[in-house]
């Protein structure tokens, strides 16, 4: 009886062993203590959901705390290494990203959308600038825009924006770099747009009319008074590369130096649908790229029903990577899959943010784009 019992064991065993071998460990790097835990606590339930949805125990997710920290996502990198973990998705921030160059049998997918200097074992999984001016490039297409200007700021994404134009071939007809400063920023807008000519010329052609002999000229004069310039703007486009306030100023200094979306396109980045956009009449019709709407208002239902909490955008980012992992398991023997080969390959995956093209250990997205006008938003495509 004795003999059985071992022999019984030992085939359970067996089959335990088995079983964990056709499993998918995959680490993740959060903050979940420190001032961003909520996130991070977030992130993790979004992952937890995502495993619920797929309804497969291939996958097996094991958080750890980052506390947004170099050093601490550096340890519980190397803890991952020792538990023989190959895939990590996280970290979130881009300066936790420091040591991870140290930890090389890991594929980190990290939340960051920079691209810039990453090591060689992250991938960079956010909306990044790429993704976003390969979507503006298209509506420039489609609206057969010809002389389309970008506004960059001197700001710590500036390097980012100059290689998403690089690796995009967008075409403008001329880029500015501008400062912040609400005086200086001001100032370099009434030089792009020729402000003080235009100025002048409105000047000049009310001083000509006073001196016609022409019976319709108080008329005209009139009218003119009603006008803040006179003469056309180089561009029938721009781009301004910004967000949240510092978007703002930018669309104020150019309703100031009399450029109206009414007649020139307004275009931003990623604006994750900002509903005080909606409520800023004179800057309409604006247009960005984005995610996909309606799939984030489903999710956000999800996830409240779930969790009875309303989810950060990035907890969608997350539900789609343990999507994006499972999808690239599905044809592979998952004793031997390389993820580093798998994200090296040619491949798409649509997942709810939208779609995802790999290649060379790369993820770009499929955007859509949208339209502010009128206080509402609207789809382009």
């Amino acid at each position: 009886m004795k003999i059985i019992f071992i022999f019984l064991f030992f085939i359970f065993s067996c089959k335990q062993i088995f079983a964990e071998e056709n499993k998918i460990k995959i680490g993740l790097l959060v903050p979940l203590s420190g001032d961003n835990a909520e996130l991070g606590k977030q992130i993790v339930k979004a992952t937890r959901l995502a495993l619920i949805d797929i309804n497969s125990d291939k996958i097996e997710i094991y958080p750890k705390d980052t506390k947004s920290d170099p050093n601490t996502t550096l340890r519980s990198a190397l803890e991952f290494s020792k538990s023989g973990i190959q895939l990590v998705i996280g970290p979130i921030y881009y300066n936790n990203l420091e040591y991870l160059n140290e930890v090389k049998d890991i594929t980190f997918l990290s939340f960051t959308n920079k691209t810039l200097d990453l090591p060689n074992n992250v991938i960079s999984t956010g909306v990044n600038s790429i993704s976003q001016l390969n979507t503006i490039k298209k509506f420039i297409k489609l609206k057969e825009l010809k002389k389309t200007i970008i506004l960059i700021p001197n700001s710590n994404y500036d390097l980012e924006i100059k290689n998403g134009i690089k690796k995009s071939k967008i075409k403008t007809f001329k880029q500015y770099y501008y400062d912040s400063t609400p005086t200086k920023l001001t100032k370099q807008i009434e030089e792009i747009t020729n402000y003080e000519i235009r100025k002048q010329n409105l000047l000049d052609e009310i001083e000509r009319l006073e001196n016609l002999d022409d019976p319709n000229k108080e008329k005209k004069i009139e009218n003119l008074k009603k006008k803040y310039t006179i003469g056309q703007v180089k561009f029938d486009s721009v781009i301004i590369a910004d967000f949240n306030e510092s978007l703002k100023t930018v669309i104020t200094s150019l309703l100031y130096t009399d450029v109206s979306p009414k007649n020139k396109n307004f275009i931003t980045f990623n604006q994750w649908f900002d509903n005080s956009l909606l409520e800023e009449t004179a800057s309409q019709p604006i247009y960005y790229p984005s995610i996909n709407k309606k799939n984030l208002e489903d999710f956000n239902k999800k996830f409240f029903k779930q969790f009875n909490q309303s989810p950060n955008h990035l907890s969608l980012l997350s539900y789609d990577l343990v999507g994006l992992i499972y999808y690239l398991t599905l044809n592979n023997d998952l004793t031997k899959i390389n993820f580093n080969k798998a994200f090296n390959e040619k491949n798409s995956f649509k997942g709810k943010i939208g779609i995802f093209d790999i290649e060379n250990n790369k993820i770009n997205h499929r955007l859509n784009f949208y339209k502010v006008e009128n206080g509402s938003l609207k789809e382009i495509f």
